[in-house]
């Protein structure tokens, strides 16, 4: 079944392969005619693009930045789109050039400001002649180290920042003028392997999002999203998007990754374009995921961890709102992850049905390879009116859906968390089931267990499975009552549910043990050493 931006983009691959070509000096949209920009509407709010040539205005019709159509999307007698993106420029020399200067004093209180950087970030610092100079890539990382210059090109004498650093300052620039920052990933390369399109370049991608991460911004994972509609184009199709070279689309290519763009945008929450679009805005379908910010494979060359639970695994957007961290967050400080990819995709308030129901299943399942993990955590919402039936067999009763009345056929609890481990394994991929963790439910010094109920039930569908069960239910309920009420008490950042940093951080080792206490630990080729 294709998916509804899918079918989107081939509808719209389909109208402009029937519209006809531009001519060459004649801009890709009849709606803009000039390079200039036009003036801005002080009356309405702005959305401002910050970015190099894969967001600029290019040369039609070869060369088409995704800046330029990202207009037609909006009604401009409601807000402007100002993109002030330039060819060539790096996260550093937008800043050193002045460009951002120049962006920043037009920002106001209820802008958006797009951030998207990392293709020219990986050049030289400071080139040495023969020509071409350019001097302009930044420190590799997200870290404070710095790199005193003398500017071949500029004469200047000039301290170099990392990556992160150039996008901590916008970020923090943009909010200091009251206005919204959006992080986006690099586009796509039109570079394949193996039957899968380059998703990078560099560690660009993965920088960006850590830097949204921890500055608590919306970031829209343009990367990974547009390559997937590519890969299901394939690579003769997604070859004619870029005809000059691996990295700059033409028209089409431009549309279409402005169209995920604008998915992105009426995906997070609040939207920050809800009622901002055009017609042809209106017409794209959000990404309903967006909002989450969820993470995706850092690299494509190695096996992935794949975690997929509630809140207690990833709370919210997986940047400790409201002083809240699933264990998830922590996992990765115990694996060699230049072995192995770590990606959290569990979301808070699903339960083993509802996970599969939103569809957030469905995107992990597509993209498990051979070699790849899935551990497994549900429990915590699987009761009420959105629970399954108890229990592990396969009765089927029919179910009427509170909110929309609907009637549909409901499952076991058993029969669904079965569904995963059946997916998994037909992909290649090893999955872990984990019981839930344990509440803060005291008695008689004792953490509260459910008897026959969801840490029951994991462990025998996992037994009857033959899959390896990790039972932190019990294993960290034991930890809690050799500390006492005292010293689990900051392990809760609420009343009993969602865990603290520290509480986070605790748990994630509770699962390293359970692990290393299996007679066949799947994940030991990627466990650091024992502490």
């Amino acid at each position: 079944m294709k998916s509804p931006l899918l079918l989107f983009v081939a509808t719209a691959l389909a109208a402009l392969a029937q519209a006809p070509n531009p001519a060459p000096d004649l801009p890709a949209s009849p709606t803009r005619t000039r390079m200039e920009s036009p003036p801005l509407r002080p009356d309405l709010p702005t959305i401002f693009i910050a970015g190099d040539s894969t967001a600029a205005r290019g040369r039609p019709p070869r060369q088409q930045g995704w800046g330029f159509p990202f207009a037609d999307y909006f009604d401009s007698e409601k807000v402007n789109v100002a993109n002030r993106a330039i060819g060539g420029r790096s996260s550093r020399t937008f800043v050193t050039d002045g460009a951002w200067d120049r962006l920043l004093a037009q920002v106001k209180k209820g802008d958006t400001v797009l951030i998207q950087f990392g293709h020219n970030d990986g050049g030289a610092i400071n080139d040495e002649p023969p020509p071409p100079l350019r001097a302009r890539g930044s420190l590799p990382g997200l870290g404070e180290e710095t790199r005193e210059i003398d500017n071949v090109l500029t004469k200047k004498h000039e301290v170099v920042h990392t990556y992160g650093w150039y996008l901590r300052k916008m970020i923090a620039d943009v909010k200091a003028k009251g206005a919204q920052p959006i992080v986006l990933s690099l586009t796509v390369r039109n570079l394949w392997r193996n039957g899968r399109l380059e998703r990078g370049s560099g560690r660009y991608g993965e920088w960006s999002f850590d830097v949204a991460k921890y500055a608590a911004v919306p970031f829209l994972d343009l990367t990974h999203r547009m390559a997937d509609e590519f890969e299901r184009l394939g690579p003769q199709r997604v070859k004619e998007l870029y005809p000059q070279d691996h990295t700059h689309f033409n028209a089409e290519g431009a549309d279409l990754h402005a169209a995920m763009v604008v998915a992105g945008l009426k995906g997070l929450r609040p939207s920050p374009v809800a009622k901002l679009l055009s017609a042809k805005g209106e017409a794209v379908v959000a990404d309903k995921h967006a909002w989450l910010r969820l993470p995706s494979p850092r690299r494509v060359d190695l096996p992935t961890i794949w975690l997929v639970g509630d809140s207690t695994v990833r709370t919210g957007r997986g940047d400790g709102g409201q002083g809240q961290w699933g264990w998830g967050e922590y996992l990765p400080r115990h694996l060699e992850l230049n072995r192995v990819n770590v990606v959290n995709r569990a979301v808070g308030g699903t339960g083993v049905r509802t996970f599969l129901d939103a569809g957030y299943w469905e995107h992990i399942a597509a993209r498990l390879r051979p070699g790849d993990l899935v551990m497994i955590q549900f429990g915590h919402n699987d009761n009420g009116a959105r629970a399954p039936l108890p229990g592990i067999g396969e009765e089927v009763a029919e179910r009427e859906n509170p909110q929309t009345k609907e009637k549909s056929p409901m499952h076991t609890w058993g029969h669904y968390l079965r569904q995963y481990l059946n997916d998994a394994k037909a992909k290649g991929a090893t999955p872990i089931v984990c019981s839930l963790i344990p509440r803060k439910d005291w008695k008689d010094g004792r953490i509260a267990r459910a008897v026959d109920r969801h840490a029951d039930w994991a462990r025998a569908v996992a037994a009857a499975e033959s899959v390896a069960f990790v039972d932190l239910h019990e294993i960290i309920a034991r930890r809690y009552e050799e500390l006492g009420p005292e010293k689990v008490d900051p392990f809760f950042a609420d009343g009993r549910v969602h865990t603290s940093a520290a509480g986070a951080e605790f748990n994630a080792a509770c699962v390293i043990a359970g692990l290393r206490g299996l007679a066949a630990n799947p994940l030991t080729p990627y466990l650091k050493a024992a502490e």
